[in-house]
């Protein structure tokens, strides 16, 4: 959806810093890119009739709401990528929704250990997010797309960064209290990695930014798997 609705709009052009996007590369027509979205909504829509007969009807509300969501981030008449909303509905749909909702179909009820164990989720996936604007704010603004980067500036997306990484490893240390664990803390082996993201975001620029978003999003996967496993073992 993002890569062929981006190419509509102008976001994504021969200029493009960030990594390939097919569309706009000429790789792949913009009515193949349209036919591959919807078969790709079409399978997720067969493989989450599974989870309804298992879990009921709350998840047909998520997978919905998760459709129209990625439509609407880069297309429809009010783009939420565009207005500088991609960040909170990032958090919503890739932390909250996607934590809380694996919660309650695998155990049917939704606890307040969810709900703080989703935030650290979000808050990285946003924090990747925030590499990509603020690589591309200067393409973005001149096509209208009003990103918090292109709001707020890097020195902005340097401070979100920030928040965002305190948020995660805080809710590390508020999970290791909530259990009475150490086990928890063990995401807070990646927080020198954490540190060198936000050193790489603050003084790199253009492509040499993907590094970094692919650094952010390994960051991501490391911390869920020992935030799991010591949620696990607590």
């Amino acid at each position: 959806a993002n890569d062929v609705f981006d190419a509509e709009k102008g976001a994504d052009g021969p200029d493009r810093v960030g990594p390939q996007r097919v569309v706009a590369a000429g790789l792949v027509s913009r009515r193949a890119m349209r036919s591959a979205m919807w078969a790709s909504f079409a399978i997720a829509t067969a493989l989450g009739a599974i989870l309804v007969w298992i879990a009921g009807w709350p998840v047909v509300a998520v997978g919905v709401a998760s459709i129209v969501a990625a439509i609407a981030y880069t297309g429809g008449p009010f783009p939420l990528g565009y207005h500088g909303l991609g960040d909170v509905f990032v958090m919503i749909f890739f932390g909250l929704v996607a934590v809380v909702g694996t919660v309650f179909v695998e155990s049917r009820d939704v606890t307040p250990l969810a709900w703080l164990a989703a935030v650290p989720v979000g808050a990285l996936s946003t924090a990747i997010l925030v590499v990509n604007n603020v690589r591309d704010r200067e393409t973005d603004a001149r096509v209208g797309k009003r990103t918090l980067a292109v709001r707020l500036g890097k020195r902005g997306g340097l401070v979100e960064q920030a928040l965002l990484f305190a948020t995660a490893f805080g809710c590390a240390l508020g999970t290791a209290w909530w259990l009475v664990s150490a086990w928890p803390l063990l995401p807070l082996l990646t927080l020198p990695w954490a540190i060198g993201a936000w050193r790489a975001l603050r003084d790199r620029e253009g492509a040499t930014l993907n590094e970094t978003l692919g650094g952010t999003a390994r960051l991501l996967l490391v911390f869920g798997a020992l935030y799991a496993t010591g949620i696990a073992v607590a």
